[in-house]
């Protein structure tokens, strides 16, 4: 038989399989590189979109809350504006009051019977004055009841032995607000 060596064919033969186990590891190794290499390039590309969008969302936040600051300026702006509106409307609207308060009063006035003073808080009215009689007092009340401009007289004081012979009253009633709409109703009450 023949003697055949084998052992230098299995040698050479382990270096080239070692040879291809090194080769398929470093291009295995490159190629983990490279996917790496590219995960990190497309990860940080990401995150720099990202941040650019936060940017960008941060000025358009920034910028309307400037718009909802000058909105809310506005809006007090508004609200002042509106309250001062109905100030006036509220005015002009009563400014017939006090013409028909005057006037009122100079016809509920009985003869014998002089006002002093006239006070008013709001809708009340005070008055004090001097009278002949109890009975001038009385008249007034009555003339001050059936006024559509006043309501609810009360009487808070009379006082006798004045050195004038009067007797001093002092008088309180409340004013009826009548609105533009009710102007000829008040006429028809009498």
């Amino acid at each position: 038989m023949a003697r055949i060596n084998l052992l230098p064919w299995r040698a050479e033969r382990r270096k080239q399989q070692q040879r291809e186990f090194l080769t398929i590891a470093g291009g295995s190794a490159f190629v983990m590189v490279l996917v790496i290499l590219y995960a990190h390039i497309h990860i940080s590309g990401q995150i720099d979109t990202q941040t650019s969008r936060n940017s960008f969302l941060q000025t358009q936040i920034t910028e309307v809350e400037s718009r909802i600051k000058e909105i809310t300026e506005l809006e007090k702006q508004k609200a002042e504006l509106v309250s001062r509106m109905k100030v006036i409307e509220r005015l002009q609207r009563n400014r017939p009051e006090i013409v028909h308060l005057f006037d009122e009063l100079v016809r509920a006035v009985p003869d014998g019977l002089h006002l002093t003073s006239i006070e008013q808080e709001g809708t009340i009215l005070r008055i004090k004055g001097i009278a002949q009689s109890n009975a001038r007092v009385s008249a007034l009340m009555r003339n001050l009841d059936a006024s559509p401009y006043m309501e609810n007289p009360s009487l808070d004081v009379i006082q006798t032995g004045d050195a004038a012979g009067g007797r001093k009253f002092s008088l309180t009633i409340t004013q009826t607000t009548i609105s533009a709409d009710d102007t000829a109703k008040p006429e028809q009450k009498r």
